[in-house]
Parts: C-alpha cells; sequence; structure tokens
C-alpha cells in the first residue's frame, strides 16, 4: 500500500520546486545599455534567477531520489506481481525519468545562461550585445517539475498496488526431484 506520508513529502518539494522555477522565470535578468563617457557597456540587474533556478533543480532532484529510493528504482526487492499495475508503474517509471531529465536541464541552462553576463565596452556609435536568457526557459522547466510529479507519484501509486499482492512464483514451478 502506498504511504499517504510520502506522497504529501513528495508532492510538497514538487510543489516548492515548482514555485522557486516560476519565481525564477519572473526575476531572471534583464540588461540595458549604458554610456560611459565615449563607451557603450551593458548593464544587468540582479542575479536571483540563477539560485532559483538552482535551488529549484536540488529540490527537484530529492524529491526524484525520494521515490526512487522507497521505489529500489525497480531494481531490487521483491517480483512485481504480473499485471496492469505492473504495466503503468514502468510506463510511468520511464516517463518520470524523461520528463525530470528534461526539467533538470531547463534548469541548469537556464541558471547557467542567467549568470551569464558580458564583459568589456565597446565605442559610444556602436551597440554591444547584452545577452539575456531568453523568455520561457525556466517556464519550461516549471511545466516539466508539474509532469514529473505526477509521473513518479502515479509510479509510486501502481508500484505499491503491483507490489502488495501475492508474489507472482508463489507456488510450485516445476516438477522437483526430491521424490526421484
Amino acid at each position: 500500500m502506498a504511504s499517504t506520508l510520502l506522497l504529501a513529502v513528495v508532492f510538497v518539494f514538487d510543489l516548492v520546486a515548482f514555485a522557486l522555477a516560476v519565481a525564477a522565470e519572473q526575476k531572471r535578468s534583464t540588461s540595458h545599455i549604458v554610456q560611459e563617457g565615449t563607451l557603450n557597456s551593458c548593464r544587468y540587474n540582479s542575479n536571483v534567477a540563477t539560485g532559483l533556478g538552482v535551488g529549484s533543480f536540488i529540490i527537484l532532484v530529492a524529491s526524484q531520489a525520494i521515490i526512487m529510493v522507497v521505489t529500489r528504482c525497480l531494481c531490487g526487492g521483491q517480483a512485481m506481481s504480473p499485471g496492469r499495475n505492473r504495466s503503468w508503474a514502468i510506463i510511468l517509471f520511464i516517463t518520470s525519468w524523461v520528463t525530470f531529465i528534461i526539467a533538470a536541464l531547463c534548469l541548469l541552462a537556464g541558471s547557467a545562461r542567467n549568470a551569464h553576463h558580458t564583459k568589456g565596452s565597446i565605442p559610444a556609435p556602436a551597440k554591444p550585445s547584452c545577452a539575456t536568457l531568453k523568455k520561457g526557459v525556466f517556464g519550461a522547466g516549471a511545466a516539466f517539475i508539474v509532469f514529473t510529479g505526477i509521473a513518479s507519484e502515479l509510479y509510486y501509486v501502481l508500484y505499491s498496488k503491483a507490489n502488495s499482492g501475492p508474489p507472482p512464483f508463489a507456488r510450485d514451478s516445476g516438477v522437483t526431484m526430491a521424490n526421484m
């Protein structure tokens, strides 16, 4: 049977990771060109979004790790009973990892790109290239955090259902040689 406490903890972790990713999207760096004498340079606002993106990534990793430790990543423990629950658990296991990887890449790439600020000045008539993070990278990470949370929690519930039945090979599985 699935633990409601575990599901609640993972839900809260995913909710916090989502909130941090949305906040990172709202606080991403912007820039403007500043003329200093005869030179133009880029001026960036605060770099809060990088920390928010990294924090969201760390909490997302913790959430995924909790589910995978409890279920042993489908690698160890008792074999699951055959049936629909096992099939869906395997599908959702793969789905949760794919969406997790996409969310993690969006958060890490967004954080790295948001932290990158161009340096230097160029003569005044020319405009410098003030590179900033494009809108939507942290938003995509937030969306995939939601998909990861849904897939991993459903995976855990179906894994628990498939594991709560009798062992798949509990009955006599063949001819014994002890009587010979």
